[in-house]
């Protein structure tokens, strides 16, 4: 028997025109780091023309000459010819002149996850773009209706988050904020479809659905450290689960501070609770400024020629227990976090899809894809069963555990996702 949340499982996508929507020709994406230089490498291979704004031409620039470093690596591999190469970037212009921006059809803002910069670069790019131009924020965390308050034309404003790194993750989470139209939801989904990627439509909040269920097996992990588990043994038994790395690693590679910076717009409003994961990334930050690879190394050590490593000095601040936990223990952790995270966002129409929420657990963090993404986790362990193992975790490690209300109602109805 289905469940009753199966018949709306196609909303978001219905909500996609069906008439033919013309392609997006011209896009300018504001901010050249990380996320914006890879978004304008992607657009510029799917054959749009880019116009990437930072701050100064030189700043511009330098997201360019990481874009050529892309593109060279796949000349290297034979992937792409030294025709196409060049191509490709002619298709790009770098400016600090937001009037460049006048004939886009598409604006991505891809600047620092802080609303002031978005509200002050969102009104800027306004003055200037075409009354029928959508403006999108590549956004991890903070509500798509929260930013489009910055705007004059709420209707065509969407979030489009991409991964990193954006010339190789494949998933694209699309935001519809609460005003946003269908016509904006069918190009922004286009333009998806268009880079070869893979879209998934979700509705509005904190965190949306990746982010908010990402972030659990990072925090598990440090939830682990902080218990006494050794960092070795939970990266160990992270990639053992199935996930491509440890939980440790990942946060190194993102940052620590970057991570806190998402916990807390993640987080409930006026949430004051104090979760293991907190001490621990305090500890990093404040006192030992260690905070990821980039920086001062965090969890590991990257020295220049030789590869990384733990850093030895983590078992002076985060004892050891000389109780060792089983290792299906620490896996339960790993996936049930994640996944009871998940029909948490199910349950609160976050998400509405089952398809959506399994190739987005896959292709946007790496849930192990021999379980078939979070919700097909839960049909094929048993949903009685799942829901006496979650009591079990949430009785040794609290309420992150709790056995969502959805799952009473859909064993009792006999139902799966």
């Amino acid at each position: 028997m289905a469940s009753k949340y199966q018949k709306s499982e196609n909303n978001l996508e219905s909500n996609i025109q069906s008439d033919f929507e013309p392609s997006i020709g011209k896009v300018g994406v504001l901010g050249s780091g990380l996320m914006g230089h890879g978004i304008a490498c992607v657009s510029a291979l799917a054959g749009i023309e880019v116009i990437l704004v930072d701050t100064t031409k030189e700043q511009a620039e330098f997201g360019f000459s990481k874009i050529k470093q892309i593109l060279q690596k796949r000349v290297d591999k034979k992937t792409l010819t030294e025709k196409d190469f060049n191509t490709i970037l002619s298709r790009i212009f770098t400016t600090s002149n937001y009037e460049d921006l006048s004939s886009c059809e598409l604006i991505i803002e891809a600047v620092f996850e802080n609303k002031d910069l978005k509200r002050q670069v969102t009104i800027k790019a306004e003055s200037v773009m075409k009354t029928d131009t959508i403006f999108a924020s590549n956004t991890s965390t903070i509500p798509i209706t929260e930013l489009a308050k910055n705007s004059n034309q709420p209707r065509q404003f969407i979030g489009l988050h991409f991964f990193s790194p954006v010339d190789r993750m494949k998933l694209v989470e699309i935001i519809k904020g609460k005003k946003t139209s269908k016509r904006t939801l069918s190009k922004a989904y286009n333009y998806v479809l268009s880079l070869k990627k893979t879209p998934i439509i979700v509705n509005d909040g904190r965190g949306f659905y990746t982010t908010r269920v990402f972030e659990r097996y990072t925090c598990e992990g440090m939830a682990l450290l902080e218990e006494g588990v050794s960092p070795k043994r939970i990266e160990e038994i992270g990639k053992k689960a199935g996930y491509p790395i440890g939980p440790l690693a990942i946060l190194d590679e993102i940052t620590i501070s970057l991570a806190y910076h998402i916990r807390e717009q993640v987080r409930e409003p006026l949430s004051s609770k104090s979760e293991p994961w907190d001490k621990v990334m305090e500890i990093m930050i404040s006192d030992l400024n260690r905070t990821g690879k980039s920086k001062n190394g965090g969890f590991y050590e990257y020295p220049k020629d030789a590869k990384k490593y733990l850093w030895p000095q983590l078992k002076n601040y985060f004892t050891i227990s000389k109780e060792e936990l089983d290792e299906q223990e620490i896996i339960d952790r790993f996936y049930f976090s994640q996944v009871i995270e998940t029909i948490r966002c199910f349950e609160e129409r976050i998400i509405t899809s089952v398809s959506d929420a399994n190739i987005g657990s896959m292709l946007g963090w790496g849930f192990p894809r021999q379980k078939g993404g979070t919700l097909q986790f839960v049909n094929d362990y048993g949903l009685l069963l799942f829901q006496k193992r979650a009591q079990e975790l949430m009785n040794k490690y609290g309420s992150r555990f709790s056995p969502p209300k959805l799952l009473d109602e859909m064993i009792k109805s006999n139902s799966t996702f």
